[in-house]
């Protein structure tokens, strides 16, 4: 009986290590990919490179959500105004909406990267969980900053071009979709870890026909 036992054993505490062995590479690729895309949403808020103007607009100047720059159509210099703590300075209620809109993103990911510190003291599928309900969060409330704009004459581009700001933010919304979803994926997985003393059914037998 003892060697039909073995294998079977013997079989569970390679699936058991390779089980644990993949949920970690993936743990370990998922955290890399949430730093950088806490990168990238940090980026898109602070640079002011949303649109800007083309050959067709009369004087050069960008526009970012709370920090733009006009030029003079004289001196070719850049005039530029705007802070993320003065909301008064923000051209239009369309740039505030979705300048608030984008920062709870922001604090959102950079929240989800706080939350690493659990993993030294709650169980990591329940981190795993909160992580992907705070970055699927995220997504919906950068996809906010889209509406926003298009729907108000204020914020038509009219003759001005998208910057590398917009299309990185629209990027970035994709991320954080998948993100959460690979979050919620390892966070089940974690629930499916076989513990470390498993045991397959019938090693008492087993102990029994050793003695």
């Amino acid at each position: 009986m003892s060697n039909t036992m073995l294998p079977a054993q013997e079989a569970a505490k390679i699936y058991h290590t390779n089980y644990v062995r993949n949920a970690r590479a993936v743990g370990v690729m998922w955290t890399v990919l949430t730093i950088t895309f806490a990168v990238i949403t940090v980026v898109v808020f602070i640079q002011p490179y949303w649109i800007g103007d083309s050959v067709n607009t009369p004087q050069a100047g960008y526009f970012g959500l709370f920090h733009y720059c006009i030029g003079n159509a004289l001196t070719s210099e850049l005039t530029c105004k705007g802070s993320a703590l003065d909301f008064g300075s923000i051209p239009s209620g369309a740039f505030k909406t979705a300048m608030f809109f984008v920062g709870i993103s922001m604090l959102l990911v950079v929240g989800s990267i706080v939350c690493f510190s659990l993993f030294f003291f709650c169980n990591a599928g329940s981190v795993y969980k909160i992580c992907a309900w705070m970055q699927l969060a995220s997504s919906q409330f950068l996809s906010v900053k889209r509406m926003c704009g298009q729907r108000t004459d204020k914020y038509t581009l009219g003759n001005c071009t998208v910057r590398w700001a917009y299309i990185l933010a629209i990027i970035s919304i994709m991320d954080s979709l998948i993100l959460s979803f690979l979050a919620f994926s390892l966070g089940n997985r974690q629930d499916k870890l076989l513990p470390e003393d498993f045991q397959v059914e019938g090693k008492g037998v087993l102990e029994q026909g050793n003695k």
